[in-house]
């Protein structure tokens, strides 16, 4: 006799809401060039046109960052790569990765941000720096997007609290005033929808008008979610997923963000002036069971370019 009855889902079980599916309508996703290399082809996982976020972490060579954006570009995919300003050397540098973005995978849009590595390699500190030299623009990006915290950052903030972070916002407020791309804010993933949409409601009292992207986690095993959780500094939500772990009934099962997707999108369906306009996942679980849980979830919305 079993200890424990997990119910398996079956193909009678709809999960997809109207709510759902138009929140998750135009999501993104993030890959890195060695998890994008295990996806055989991303039109049998994600809509068309999905924008695809290329996280640059410190030591891969802008030869791979390369290299998988032209991949995915040529499966029909607008391609967003990171530039982390702390692992970029000076301006020459700079310009040398927007000119190879550019000629080989035809690259208009970028996610600007410090880094995660703690001194600078080089000239660049933080995404402001990256932003103020003019290149974007001048290379005609129509896209820049800016990281956003949720539950702070103490990388910015070491003290705690989010004077650091709102002055960085408000500046760069200023910056989407006299640049020519369209910005988003991209956040870092949080658990539990209320601190969400708290800060959210913030950011638009503070007089920031650019729209927000929130970072969600995709489906994980609870234990590869709460280390990464702690590491990206994660706070008050945080306690979702330690309330899981004393779960027995739930442990042993993996973490899928319905929960949270499903209160924000009520939330965004009573509320349509709500700034947050998009879902950008984290596929922490993996790729493949990132887009397999959309698929399921987001009806007509995230159904894949080639079935």
């Amino acid at each position: 006799m079993a200890l424990l009855n997990f119910k398996r889902k079956t193909e009678e079980v709809k999960t997809t809401t109207p709510e759902m599916e138009a929140f998750l309508k135009g999501y993104s996703i993030e890959v890195m060039p060695r998890t994008a290399a295990k996806v055989e082809d991303f039109r049998a996982l994600l809509p068309a046109g999905t924008r695809v976020y290329i996280a640059h972490i410190e030591g891969t060579p802008i030869e791979d960052m390369v290299d998988t954006a032209r991949r995915i570009a040529a499966e029909g995919y607008d391609v967003m790569p990171h530039f982390p300003a702390r692992i970029i050397k000076d301006k020459a540098t700079l310009e040398n990765w927007i000119a190879m973005y550019q000629g080989e995978a035809d690259v208009k849009q970028g996610l600007m941000l410090a880094g995660g590595v703690a001194e600078p390699h080089g000239d660049f500190s933080d995404s402001m720096q990256l932003l103020d030299t003019g290149l974007f623009d001048k290379a005609g990006f129509e896209r820049l997007h800016i990281a956003g915290h949720p539950e702070g950052n103490k990388d910015i903030d070491p003290s705690g609290g989010t004077s650091n972070v709102d002055a960085a916002l408000q500046w760069k407020q200023n910056f989407s005033q006299r640049s020519d791309a369209k910005m988003a804010i991209a956040t870092q993933f949080a658990f539990e929808a209320a601190p969400i949409i708290e800060w959210a409601n913030g950011v638009k009292a503070a007089g920031v008008d650019i729209p927000i992207h929130i970072g969600i986690a995709g489906p994980a095993k609870l234990q590869t979610l709460i280390k990464f959780a702690i590491a990206c500094g994660v706070g008050p939500s945080l306690k979702v997923l330690q309330k899981r772990a004393m779960d027995v009934s739930k442990l042993l099962l993996p973490y899928e963000p319905t929960e949270v997707l499903t209160d924000l999108a009520n939330h965004k369906a009573a509320n349509p002036e709500f700034n947050i306009d998009s879902v950008h996942f984290f596929p922490l679980g993996g790729i493949k069971t990132n887009a397999n849980w959309a698929i399921e979830n987001g009806g007509a919305s995230a159904q894949p370019a080639k079935v």
